[in-house]
């Protein structure tokens, strides 16, 4: 297994510093090593303390780790003083360290100081030069280059000037810019984006230390710099868009969404093989529609259609029973997928959906077992989303919850030209959702 090590600062909220850090080496799939440099008391609201580690017990700490068990890729964070960013320096250069990823932390989201002024120039004067990646973001590559970045132009030029200090590669993160998370890798010649469309949320804390962490553990996974930055920022990405909404303040980023999705991938698959069986066996062929059915399930933190398991090929009638040509595999079903996805987006729980044929006399049954009932109109639909394949379910689907306080048991319509009419039968797994149509089929 890869040996990783974080030089940084203890978060006792446990959302950024050492103990994000650590979190994230393990999940991305490295053995996470620490050496503390201040030990802080913190929560989603601000900073209250900072102890500094005397720079003696940081040397003790390091050498304990290097001279025994190693280091394949290693890490800063915070490092806050001059005599620790010294020593770091001294003894990364000893012990030979060569893929260095320094997080050039300065401030905390608060506003409070984690690198004290006289502390800069020797960040640039000693570690820099030694750095693989470096990472700022917008305000850290401000004081590290002197300049204001306002434009797309001033990152470059931020970039430049940093990568001038001795850095093999400059990465400035963008998402203090308006307009999408793009972030600008600099390798002394070229520029490369990464962008990803930008998320809506408050619970950000600890970003730049799991990404960085992220990055390091790619690293010393042997992948090469450009692809390391790519998955961190696929990593990142997925950790922010299901931040933990802790505390009064900003909550911390999930490094665990992504490596739940993956944990998940059986038995989801499992769990609709399941489902079809118990489908099979109660002959429900009179449900399926013309254009067929089929039931889907998403992972946890599902992203995109690739994260939503369904059937190939649908589930078709075949007299009174129901089949299908192919096991359940992800990617199966766009419009099943975007039903769920759309879901989630409202309620994460609501992971599974089936379609079924639509009828006056199954939405009173439904309504009689006391289920909630919503539709929408497809006339009302634009005709800008009409004429994009793919998008009606999904405008369908938000028009609903947009207006409802919870996820209804059923959404259906009455079809238009060339659209069949549907029902919709939603669940937090396709069991829920098999249970509610094995409740509507004929008596």
């Amino acid at each position: 297994m890869k040996r990783i090590l974080t030089i940084a600062g203890s978060d006792s909220g446990g959302g950024a510093g050492i103990q994000a850090d650590l979190k994230t080496i393990t999940l991305v799939g490295g053995f996470g090593m620490s050496v503390l440099t201040a030990l802080t008391a913190q929560n989603t609201v601000g900073v209250d303390g900072i102890h500094p580690v005397p720079v003696e017990f940081i040397g003790q700490q390091l050498d304990a780790v290097l001279s025994d068990i190693g280091a394949d890729a290693v890490k800063t964070g915070m490092l806050f003083n001059t005599n620790t960013i010294e020593l770091v320096a001294d003894r990364l250069s000893a012990y030979g360290v060569e893929k260095l990823v320094v997080d050039p932390v300065m401030v905390a989201k608060g506003g409070d100081v984690l690198l004290v002024q006289e502390a800069r120039e020797t960040l640039i004067s000693r570690l820099i030069p030694m750095a693989l990646v470096v990472t700022p973001n917008i305000p850290e590559a401000e004081v590290l280059s002197g300049r204001s970045i306002k434009t797309e132009e001033d990152i470059h030029e931020a970039a430049r000037t940093i990568h001038a200090m001795g850095a093999r590669y400059v990465l400035i993160k963008g998402g203090h810019l308006a307009g999408p998370a793009t972030d600008y890798l600099y390798d002394g010649e070229e520029f490369f984006e990464f962008s990803r469309a930008r998320i809506d949320t408050p619970h950000t804390h600890g970003t730049g230390c799991v990404y960085s962490a992220a990055i390091a553990t790619y690293l010393a996974l042997e992948l090469d710099v450009m692809k390391a930055v790519e998955k961190a920022k696929d990593f990142i990405h997925a950790a922010v868009r299901f931040g933990l909404p802790l505390g009064s303040g900003h909550g911390p980023a999930n490094p665990y969404a992504p490596f739940a999705r993956e944990q998940e991938r059986y038995r989801v698959a499992e769990a609709l093989r399941a489902s079809l069986i118990r489908l099979q066996k109660a002959l429900v062929g009179h449900l399926v529609p013309e254009v067929q059915s089929n039931l889907g399930y998403a992972l946890p933190f599902a992203e995109t259609y690739q994260d939503v398991a369904a059937f190939p090929g649908r589930l078709g009638q075949l007299g009174e029973g129901i089949v299908s040509v192919s096991a359940p595999a992800f990617g199966a079903s766009k419009h099943i997928a975007t039903i769920i996805l759309t879901a989630m987006r409202h309620d994460a729980g609501f992971r599974s959906t089936m379609n079924i044929r639509f009828s006056d006399e199954l939405i009173e049954r439904c309504k009689a077992l006391g289920w909630k009932v919503c539709s929408f109109d497809r006339a009302e639909e634009p005709q800008a989303i009409k004429e994009k394949e793919g998008s009606s379910l999904e405008w369908g689907t938000e028009t609903v919850l947009s207006r409802e306080t919870e996820i209804p048991d059923v959404i259906f319509d009455r079809g238009d030209v060339g659209k069949e009419p549907m029902i919709r039968v939603l669940g937090r797994n396709p069991e829920e959702v098999v249970d509610k149509v094995l409740k509507l089929q004929k008596t």
